[in-house]
Parts: C-alpha cells; sequence; structure tokens
C-alpha cells in the first residue's frame, strides 16, 4: 500500500484534545485504473499541513509515543520523590528562620534609642537596588523559570520608572543564559546552584551582598524566588533581604508578609496497580517570642554575630522553595506530557486500526473483483 493512500490531516496549531485534528480518510479504489492519478496524492493549499505516511510509518510513530510516555511518566514519579524531600527542608528549616528573625527585629529594636552604627539595618535613601533572582538550572518544568524571569522584568521596569539605578545577581543557568543573551541588563555576578541547596552555596550569594550593601553600592537588596504554595500553584515573590524587615517577618516590597501558614506535603502510594501522590496539608508551628529577654552580651555584638547568619539563612530558605517549586512544576509537566501521549496513542492507534481494516478491505475486493473477470 503506498503512502498516498493514507493520508492524515494535522492543522497547523495540533491540539491533542480535539480528535477531529487528527484524521483519516482513505482513497482506496481497487478499480482505479494506474494511469488515474488520485486527488489526495495533489498537495492540498488550505489552512491544514497535510502528512501523508504508511502502516510501517505509523507503527514506528505509535511505538516512539509509547517511549516518550514511559520516559514522562519516569520523570513524575522522580519528581514526585523529590518535592516531598524538598518540602521537608523548607518546612524544617522555617521556624529557625523565622524566630531569628523575630529576634533580630526585637534587638533591632531596643538598640533604635542607642547611638550605634548596624551597616545592615541602616535605612538610607534608596539610589539603587540589587536584585538577587533564583532560577532553575534544567528545563521541563512548565513556565516555572519563565515566570520568575518575568517578575524580574516587571520590577526592573518599575525601578526604570522610579529612576533607580538597579543590578542584577543571577542564580541558577536558566537565568545566567537569559541575562547573558541581554547585555543591556546590567549584571553583577552569575552563580549556579546545584541540585540540592546547601549552606555553602547560600554563603557565596550572602558574601556578595554583604560587600555591595556595606560599601554602599546599593542601597536596598530585594530577593526574588519563586514560592512553593502546593503541587499545581507556586508565586514568584519578592523579598526585601535588606535592610533589615522593621516588622519582624518575611516581607515583599509592598510591606506585605510572604510567611506560609500552611504546607502541603506529598507521598508515594499505589492505586489501581500505578504509583500516585497523594496530599497532606500541614501547619508549621513556632513558638512565640517573647520580647522581656536579658542579654549577657552587648546586643551590638548579637547583632553582628546574627546578622551574618541572618542572610544566610534567609537565601538558603529561598533556594529551598525555588527547588521544591521547580520539582512541583516538573511532576505538572511531566504528568500533563503524559496524559498528551496516552491521548496521542490512542488517536494514532485508531489511525492505523482503520488504515489497515482499509488495506484488508481493498485486497478482499481485488479478489473478488479476479474471481468474477473469471467467471
Amino acid at each position: 500500500m503506498s503512502c498516498s493512500n493514507l493520508t492524515m490531516l494535522v492543522s497547523s496549531k495540533p491540539s491533542l484534545s480535539d480528535p477531529s485534528n487528527l484524521s483519516f480518510r482513505s482513497v482506496l479504489n481497487p478499480f482505479q485504473l494506474p494511469s488515474q492519478n488520485p486527488t489526495s496524492c495533489t498537495p492540498s493549499r488550505s489552512s491544514s499541513t497535510q502528512v501523508q505516511c504508511g502502516l510501517r510509518e505509523l507503527r514506528t510513530r505509535i511505538d516512539s509515543v509509547k517511549n516518550t510516555q514511559k520516559i514522562t511518566e519516569a520523570m513524575k514519579l522522580v519528581a514526585a520523590a523529590k518535592v516531598r524531600r524538598a518540602q521537608e527542608a523548607v518546612v524544617n528549616g522555617r521556624p529557625f528562620s523565622e524566630t531569628l528573625v523575630e529576634v533580630l527585629y526585637n534587638i533591632n529594636e531596643q538598640l533604635q534609642t542607642e547611638d550605634v552604627d548596624i551597616p545592615l539595618t541602616k535605612v538610607r535613601p534608596v539610589k539603587k537596588v540589587a536584585l538577587v533572582v533564583c532560577t532553575g538550572d534544567r528545563g521541563l518544568c512548565g513556565g516555572y523559570n519563565n515566570a520568575i524571569i518575568k517578575k524580574a522584568e516587571a520590577r526592573i521596569k518599575e525601578l526604570k520608572q522610579l529612576g533607580l539605578e538597579y543590578t542584577v545577581i543571577s542564580v541558577g543557568k536558566k537565568g545566567n543564559s537569559y541575562f547573558i543573551r541581554r547585555p543591556y541588563i546590567p549584571v553583577d555576578r552569575f552563580l549556579e546552584s546545584g541540585a540540592l541547596p546547601t549552606a555553602k552555596e547560600a554563603q557565596a550569594i550572602a558574601d556578595d551582598v554583604f560587600s555591595l550593601f556595606v560599601s554602599e553600592e546599593v542601597d536596598k537588596v530585594e530577593l526574588l524566588y519563586t514560592k512553593f504554595v502546593s503541587l499545581v500553584k507556586s508565586d514568584p515573590v519578592i523579598h526585601t533581604l535588606l535592610p533589615l524587615s522593621p516588622k519582624g517577618e518575611i516581607c515583599d516590597v509592598n510591606g506585605v508578609c510572604v510567611d506560609a501558614a500552611e504546607d502541603e506535603f506529598f507521598r508515594l502510594t499505589t492505586k489501581e496497580g500505578k504509583l500516585t501522590v497523594e496530599r497532606d496539608v500541614v501547619r508549621t508551628k513556632t513558638t512565640d517570642y517573647s520580647p522581656i529577654l536579658q542579654f549577657e552580651q552587648d546586643p551590638v555584638q548579637i547583632l553582628d554575630a546574627l546578622l551574618p547568619l541572618y542572610l544566610n539563612s534567609q537565601i538558603l530558605r529561598a533556594l529551598q522553595e525555588s527547588l521544591a517549586s521547580e520539582l512541583a512544576a516538573r511532576m505538572s509537566a511531566m504528568s500533563n506530557a503524559t496524559d498528551n501521549a496516552m491521548e496521542l496513542k490512542k488517536n494514532l492507534s485508531r489511525v492505523y486500526n482503520r488504515a489497515r481494516q482499509a488495506k484488508i478491505t481493498g485486497e478482499i475486493l481485488e479478489i473478488v473483483a479476479g474471481a468474477n473477470a473469471l467467471q
């Protein structure tokens, strides 16, 4: 059976959810003379793109889709296993991070009446802002990287409208490649994050931020990262890192608290012979901080010792949140890819069965026609 006897019409913008975009049309005519040229062999000039293939090509395409489905299913399960560990790291470190911010706030509040110079708590007129943009190192995670980059572009546009200068500290390979292709955006440093965020990586970012702020090259440091909300939702947020938050909580540029009240945990279970993901909602509990404290050391010395720890913990927390969001986005993207592969395989199998049936019917008609001709 020639390729011209099997025609697949695929629109210029195919949609797997619409079976009408992938249709089969058999133009087989067993009584057609060889000199006749069927109309299906003529390329169509309509808006649809005409793709012609035979049974062997269809079988190859179905096998390819099956292999792709296996790969995306495996990547989905791997991301589901990793996202729970990433979320556990975020939740386990959150009480320490939040309590540390409250302690620093209360110490800083007591020092407001004294004539002391603490560089990281000094609020000065903002002329230049440093943006720490946290992106991922890999793709295949939906719109995760695109969302945080768009957030950074929007913030840069706001700073330009306010007449403020800015510089970018890019963290992650995707962000690095994006800003390298745009030399008009000033970048102070390019950094890469590992597969699992560590305190050493956070310290490298904190050292760069500390030197920029203390040397007064920048007057404000903002941290842009993706906050993990749930398996299907993550929000790009802007966290004011320096100077120290005056409210004792993690706030964005508008003063809105970005701390999470509840967290979602995920566990892998088996259902109908397949691995599935179930959700658990857990509320993080932190002990109340008493403002009535007596310090044995000088509050200035305590603040000098805790502020570097504050920077490290907040950056590490942002990296952990970004990793959890990336894994959740990859899990969702691979789940959608698996569903699309299943639907495409079903549509291709339907086309293949119709073509095979048409071929068998044509051969039977040829045999019948030949028998009738011998009578």
